[in-house]
C-alpha cells in the first residue's frame, strides 16, 4: 500500500480551491481571521463534533446542513468562537448565506464553523464585506486557509497526500487548527479534509468515526475539551474511481489514507500545544486489549505532573507509573515496563514495575529532544495505543492568563 506526501493541503484533491484573508475580526491586520474551502461540485460529507455540552452556534447549524451528507463549502473565522451568544444562531446563518450567496450555491450546503474567545457576540460586518475577496481569491490557496483559521497556533497544520483506488490516483489532503482547549472527547480542533475519491456520505462517516478512535481523541494538550470542536471531510469524487465500498480492500486503503493525514494533523497539533516545547508520544503495548491501552496511553500524556516532568528533562518515571495506576484501566503494577525514548538513544528506567539503575544523565540527554517517546510495555496481552500530547510549560500559563484581554 503505497501512499506519496505532496503539496497542496485541502487543494491536492481535484476540483477543490481555498482562500483565507484578514477581514477585520481579528485587531491584527497580519493575522488572517477568515477561510473558505470550496469543491467545484457537490460533494459527500461527514462530521464529528465536539461532546462538550456547551456547543458553539456553528455546530448546530452545520448538523443541520449535514443531514443530507452534502456540502459544497466550509467557510470558518478565528478570533471568535461564536459561542454563547444571543443571536449566535442567526449569525452563523447568516456566515452561511453570505457565502452561498457569493458562491451561487445553496445555503444549506454549507458547513460552517468558527474558533477563538467564547462569549463575545460576534460581529457579521467584516465577515460580510471580506466575503467577495474572500471568493474572488479563490485558488490552490491551502496555506492561506490554514493561517486564516489559526488562533493560538505558532505552525500552520496541513499536508497532502496521493494514493491508489483501483488503479485511479486519488488524493487527500488536510488543515487543523489546535494548540489550546485540546482534550479526547472528539473532537479535540478544528480539522477539515478534502479528497477527490468518490466515496458517499454514509461510508464516508464509517471511515471517519472509526479513524478518530486511534487519532484526534488520542491527543491531548491542557485537558480542556472546546466548545467548538469539529472535524469535517468533504468527498467530491472527481478523481474518477468507483464508488468506495464498505468491507472492500479499497475501502481499507482509503481508511489508511485518511489515518495518514489525521495521525500527521495529531502530531502537528500536540507538538504546537500552547507554550510547548516538546511532542510527547505514548505507546502502550501489552494490555489486555486496545481499548484499555487507549486509556492508559491518554492517561500518560494528560498527567500535568508528566508533562511538568518532560519539560525540566527530569525521568521522574513514577508519574508514569501513577498515571497509569489513576487510568481507571486494570493494571498488573508488577509487570509493567517503561523506557524513555528520542533521537537521542533509549533509557530503560522501569522494568516490571521496579526501578532500574539507569544513568542520570543519559536520561537527561534523551529527554532534551524536542520529540520524546515514553514506551509502556505490559505483559498481559496484545493490546496496544498511540497517545500524542505535549510538555506543560510557565508559558502555557502566560498564554492564558491573559488569552481574552
Amino acid at each position: 500500500m503505497e501512499f506519496n506526501e505532496i503539496e497542496g493541503g485541502v487543494c491536492a484533491p481535484s476540483g477543490f480551491s481555498a482562500n483565507g484573508i484578514h477581514c477585520g475580526i481579528r485587531k491584527n491586520k497580519e493575522k488572517r481571521d477568515l477561510s473558505l474551502i470550496v469543491s467545484e461540485v457537490p460533494a459527500s460529507a461527514a462530521a464529528v463534533y465536539t461532546t462538550n455540552l456547551v456547543k458553539g452556534a456553528p455546530i448546530i447549524v452545520t448538523k443541520r446542513h449535514l443531514e443530507d451528507g452534502v456540502a459544497r463549502a466550509i467557510i470558518c473565522n478565528s478570533g471568535n468562537a461564536n459561542t454563547c451568544n444571543e443571536n449566535g444562531i442567526a449569525t452563523a446563518n447568516e456566515m452561511c448565506r453570505l457565502a452561498s450567496e457569493a458562491l451561487s450555491c445553496d445555503e444549506n450546503d454549507i458547513i460552517v464553523a468558527s474558533t477563538g474567545v467564547i462569549g463575545q457576540p460576534l460581529d457579521i460586518s467584516p465577515i460580510k464585506a471580506g466575503m467577495h475577496e474572500l471568493v474572488d481569491g479563490l485558488g490552490g490557496f491551502s496555506h492561506k486557509a490554514a493561517e486564516g483559521i489559526m488562533t493560538t497556533d505558532t505552525k500552520r497544520k496541513e499536508i497532502a497526500i496521493s494514493f491508489d483506488i483501483g488503479g485511479v490516483e486519488c488524493k487527500i489532503g488536510g488543515i487543523a487548527k489546535g494548540s489550546g482547549m485540546i482534550h479526547p472527547n472528539m473532537a479535540t480542533m478544528l480539522v477539515f479534509v478534502t479528497t477527490d475519491a468518490k466515496i458517499d456520505s454514509e461510508t464516508l462517516h464509517s471511515a471517519l468515526a472509526e479513524d478518530v478512535k486511534t487519532s484526534f481523541n488520542m491527543i491531548t494538550v491542557d485537558g480542556d475539551t472546546s466548545t467548538n470542536d469539529t472535524v469535517a471531510v468533504l468527498a467530491n469524487g472527481m478523481a474518477g474511481n468507483a464508488p468506495i465500498l464498505t468491507g472492500t480492500a479499497e475501502y481499507e486503503t482509503f481508511c489508511n489514507a485518511l489515518h495518514r493525514v489525521t495521525t500527521y494533523l495529531c502530531r502537528m497539533i500536540a507538538a504546537d500545544g500552547e507554550g510547548a516545547t516538546k511532542l510527547i508520544t505514548c505507546r502502550v503495548s501489552g494490555m489486555t486489549n486496545d481499548e484499555s491501552a487507549r486509556v492508559a496511553a491518554r492517561a500518560v500524556v494528560g498527567s500535568s505532573l508528566v508533562k511538568a516532568a518532560m519539560f525540566g528533562c527530569d525521568a521522574n518515571w513514577g508519574r508514569v507509573m501513577c498515571a497509569l495506576g489513576y487510568s481507571g484501566v486494570p493494571i498488573d503494577v508488577d509487570a509493567v515496563d517503561v523506557t524513555f525514548a528520542s533521537r537521542a538513544g533509549e533509557v530503560d528506567v522501569c522494568l516490571m514495575g521496579t526501578g532500574t539503575d539507569f544513568s542520570e544523565d543519559e536520561a537527561t540527554k534523551v529527554l532534551s529532544e524536542d520529540e520524546i517517546e515514553i514506551i509502556v510495555t505490559m505483559h498481559e496481552g496484545v493490546g496496544s495505543a498511540v497517545a500524542w500530547g505535549c510538555d506543560l510549560t510557565y508559558d502555557y500559563v502566560k498564554i492564558n492568563g491573559d488569552y481574552r484581554t
